[in-house]
């Protein structure tokens, strides 16, 4: 048996958090003429999901927050159903390495490497991430289409203030004009997540000089993200903000989620994988193995029983082939 005290994941704190409330959503908006792509969400939930599941600071939500919403963002973008992207950040900050993962419907999961980094402000007030993220470093992107290898691209991270280093990327790797906004408003008593939501505002090739010049001007008065939700402003009214002057339509809106997929089933896959004497050694001196995931902080526990069990049922199916 599993021991019940030390499971901890995304829909048993969904149950047990009353502050949880409208589910997340996220909308693509396009140009009637074809010309810009804006998308917006809001990822209020998901941010605080993320909170919930790593014990993180303020500054860790901060930054965990902000790649979850871009990663979600990025997700939809990807065309093939079962199509996965992965962000990785690391500034060489004491924040270490931070990592979101999206599908293709914009669900999605993170985790940061040191989620209790000490929190330092700007005098103005606002969670310095940068400095906690760092920018002597790289951010890596991997789209995986689940058809064979998958794309990697690597920039080197501009800011560490994660939404510049992701409009960086786009321009440097991929070619593509694109601005992307990225909030998250915490509570500075407490610690909780207040707002936040994130956009991405791309040009595609039917773009003119006169298209430039008005995204522009409406990007140069474009109030944070975090300010326009807490005006109550739902996420279409952000895109048409973005896109002010031009006729939009929208392409799709889809509730978005925090998700994580492990399972014990995975866990005893990935374990069958290993030798015998690998999976053996896997027992500590209580006689119990534990497999953490990353992403939901869930612990899945086997015994020395257990762990025979796995080689033997592999044994048996490598007779069965």
């Amino acid at each position: 048996m599993e021991n019940e005290n030390i499971q901890n994941n995304s829909q048993e704190i969904y149950a047990e958090d009353n502050s949880v409330q409208q589910q997340d959503k996220l909308i693509r908006c396009i140009t009637s003429d074809g010309a810009v792509m804006a998308i917006a969400a809001d990822t209020t939930n998901i941010v605080h999901m993320g909170k919930k599941l790593h014990h993180t600071s303020s500054v860790a939500t901060a930054a965990l927050g902000r790649l979850l919403t871009a990663s979600s963002i990025m997700g939809v973008m990807l065309k093939q159903k079962n199509a996965a992207i992965t962000l990785r950040v690391n500034g060489g900050g004491p924040l270490g390495a931070i990592v979101a993962v999206s599908d293709s419907r914009g669900n999605c999961r993170g985790y940061v490497e040191h989620p209790q980094t000490e929190t330092e402000y700007y005098p103005n007030g606002k969670i310095n991430v940068a400095k906690a993220v760092g920018k002597d470093g790289v951010i890596n992107v991997m789209r995986d289409y689940g058809t064979g290898e998958p794309y990697i691209g690597v920039c080197n991270l501009m800011s560490g203030e994660i939404a510049e280093d992701i409009t960086n990327y786009y321009a440097t790797s991929e070619q593509i004009p694109t601005v992307c906004a990225l909030g998250v408003l915490i509570n500075k008593d407490d610690g909780e997540v207040l707002l936040a939501g994130g956009m991405l505002i791309q040009l595609l090739p039917g773009a003119t000089e006169e298209t430039v010049t008005k995204i522009e001007t409406n990007i140069a008065h474009l109030e944070p993200v975090t300010t326009m939700l807490a005006k109550g402003m739902s996420i279409l009214d952000m895109c048409k903000k973005a896109l002010d002057g031009f006729e939009v339509e929208v392409l799709d809106e889809q509730p978005i989620d925090y998700y994580c997929g492990c399972s014990r089933e995975r866990v005893v896959m990935a374990i069958s994988k290993l030798s015998d004497d690998e999976i053996r050694s896997l027992a500590d001196e209580k006689g119990y193995a534990v497999a953490n995931c990353h992403f939901c902080n869930k612990n899945h526990r086997f015994t020395k029983g257990q762990l025979e069990e796995i080689i033997k049922a592999r044994a048996l199916n490598a007779k069965k082939d």
